[in-house]
């Protein structure tokens, strides 16, 4: 069996949870009052130390032979209200990503980062459209900054995430505004099917936007139980994986919390805190994105899963 790459998202547990004096993240922020009472020297500072922690979390994950990470969308504080360019330390961040850029290389990472949910360029108002461009693009210039590549190697997940009772419209729109982003943007864009029966299934997303404006598809192992498209998992990730043309695909997985707590209270379809069942990828060759709440803690449960997974199925072969 051929071994996954696994990844994490944003937070290493081990580092950011460490005293204080040894602390390691890269999502250090404030509040809106702080901001505006601080302003821009105080975000410089934290994005300049968010930045210098994420070569500490690049090495970190080195060591422990994970070359999968999701950076964390917190890396400058507030940036919304700001260009990078005009923050006080800009010429040393600069320094310092382009050092992490040559990390990644020299060490074969793969970097990927997921904005937000109020991303939305779906949305009938050009306010909301005009601020997702924005923040899409803050994103795409962090991503050159690190030397990353203008491919989805390098991806930049969005859901398409709404539909305004009208989904043909919103559709049309995401498509028509994708055409207002930048190639920094453009270059790494994906999209990913959503968990909610209401919203996009990987289907639609591969028969509605992939075929209008060629970008990959992110199938969602957990999400697809909620919003089908009427297709199996197995089906649908076959759909999602020919999206990607020579570029290996990314799927992201987690389970349900309710079953991991042994609580229908929860909402089924919420991340669990860990795993109980290895990823299944039905044979594709692909990246795992592993979206529990454990973060590296859980990838290295999974490795468990799947080593003993693997252990199990030979056996099962000799005998």
């Amino acid at each position: 069996m051929k071994e996954h790459n696994l990844g994490y998202a944003c937070i290493n547990m081990e580092l950011s949870n460490a005293p204080k004096a040894k602390r390691v993240t890269t999502n250090r922020s404030m509040i809106k009052r702080t901001f505006k009472a601080r302003g821009l020297k105080y975000a410089s500072e934290l994005a300049l130390a968010n930045c210098k922690d994420l070569i500490k979390i690049l090495q970190w994950n080195e060591r422990r032979n994970i070359r999968f990470f999701r950076i964390s969308s917190d890396l400058f504080p507030w940036s919304s209200e700001y260009r990078l360019s005009d923050l006080p330390d800009y010429e040393e961040i600069c320094g310092v990503l382009q050092d992490a850029g040559d990390y990644i290389e020299d060490h074969g990472h793969r970097i990927t980062s997921h904005p937000g949910p109020f991303n939305k360029l779906t949305s009938p108002s050009e306010r909301v459209v005009i601020n997702t461009i924005k923040d899409l693009e803050t994103h795409g210039e962090v991503f050159d900054m690190l030397g990353l590549s203008r491919t989805p190697f390098n991806k930049l997940n969005i859901h398409v995430g709404a539909h305004y009772n009208d989904k043909p419209m919103a559709v049309d729109n995401f498509c028509r505004n994708f055409e207002r982003l930048s190639p920094a943007v453009q270059s790494r864009l994906t999209v990913e099917n959503d968990d909610k029966a209401s919203l996009y299934s990987t289907r639609e997303l591969c028969e509605d936007v992939y075929t209008r404006i060629g970008i990959p598809v992110v199938h969602d192992l957990h999400h697809h139980l909620f919003c089908t498209g009427d297709l199996t998992n197995k089906e649908a990730l076959s759909l999602a994986v020919k999206t990607w043309g020579d570029v290996k695909p990314v799927v992201h997985y987690s389970q349900s919390r309710p079953d991991e707590q042994n609580d229908p209270k929860i909402r089924p379809n919420a991340h669990s805190d860990s795993y109980w069942l290895p990823v299944n990828t039905f044979g594709h060759d692909v990246d795992v994105m592993l979206e529990c709440k454990h973060k590296e803690i859980g990838l290295f449960k999974m490795k468990d899963l799947l080593l003993e997974k693997n252990r199990v199925e030979k056996n099962y072969q000799v005998v």
